[in-house]
């Protein structure tokens, strides 16, 4: 699989969905790809930490409009994410494999606690990521010129944005009631 999709995904779809992200921070203890990727919004400054949750712990509170996360979630990692994160800001983070059902629905229950919109997205690798918002909807509040200006991207679009959501009916059922959009 290309290399670059992923790194596209999980930084532009939350990114453009954003009304302003002046503030990004990225989770990960391999986060090149991520950091090139978030450059490209030269409006947004960023911030890499690895996955500590004890360095996590030390960052000030509604400091981020956008949280990027490789970091395995639990409840404790979500509320400091919830704490760091502003009113309106986005968090998108990989988790298990969508057929992994007992996990997701555990996870999508916790993230339910701090995010009024919770989907899964498809990152184009045959993986999805999940982006929890608190304000803005992954596709009807997408910021339409900032997706389309972006430049020498290789994957990443705003058709592939609102794309990325679409998910089988067999995903929409197993996830009824747990899946906030």
């Amino acid at each position: 699989m290309k290399e670059f999709i992923y790194p596209e995904m999980m930084v532009h779809v939350p990114v453009c969905t954003s009304k302003e992200a002046k503030s990004i921070l990225i989770i990960s203890d391999s986060s090149k790809l991520l950091e090139t990727e978030a450059a490209r919004h030269n409006e947004s400054c960023v911030k890499v930490i690895g996955c500590n949750l004890n360095e996590i712990n030390t960052l000030d509170n509604d400091s981020y409009d956008i949280i990027i996360s490789e970091m395995a979630s639990d409840v404790t990692f979500l509320s400091q994410v919830n704490r760091i994160l502003k009113d309106d800001g986005q968090f998108s983070t990989t988790h298990n494999s969508l057929d992994d059902t007992e996990f997701n629905k555990t996870l999508m229950k916790d993230l339910g606690k701090y995010f009024k919109i919770i989907m899964p997205y498809n990152l184009g690798n045959h993986t999805t990521a999940l982006l929890s918002s608190k304000e803005y909807h992954p596709t009807a509040d997408i910021n339409l010129h900032r997706a389309d200006m972006i430049d020498d991207l290789s994957y990443y679009n705003c058709d592939v944005h609102v794309a990325s959501f679409a998910m089988g009916n067999h995903i929409r059922k197993e996830y009824l009631g747990i899946i906030r959009n």
